[in-house]
């Protein structure tokens, strides 16, 4: 089964590190995402830009609005994910555990709906 973690932390928090203490934690990063390749459930993962990049997108009524930055006011943004093909949510849950950002952080832990792609 496929999972979503997805990695929402303050990125003030990035901000208020040292530098050392960010390339330490990039470095647990680079390890963590090694260990999901050495384990074989690691399917996808990235990091993403700041939320202040981001844009929001809704069509409402035909009409296309956009606006700036995340639609939900709140102190974490989504800053990444990984992507995970695991036996069950536990696992999932285990794996999410080990994220870095889970300690100053959340990660959220979804279930990929898998639809059949066959040619019809």
């Amino acid at each position: 089964m496929q999972y979503l973690l997805l990695i929402h932390d303050d990125e003030a928090a990035w901000g208020r590190m040292s530098d050392e203490e960010r390339e330490r934690m990039s470095a647990e990063y680079f390890a963590f995402t090694q260990e999901l390749k050495d384990a074989g459930v690691h399917v996808a993962g990235d990091a993403l830009h700041s939320a202040s990049e981001a844009v929001s997108v809704r069509v409402r009524d035909g009409e296309t609005l956009v606006t700036d930055g995340p639609f939900a006011e709140t102190r974490e943004q989504l800053g990444g994910y990984y992507l995970v093909d695991v036996e069950s949510a536990e696992d999932a849950a285990a794996w999410a555990a080990k994220i870095p950002s889970a300690r100053i952080g959340t990660i959220e832990v979804r279930r990929v709906v898998v639809f059949d792609r066959a040619p019809a």
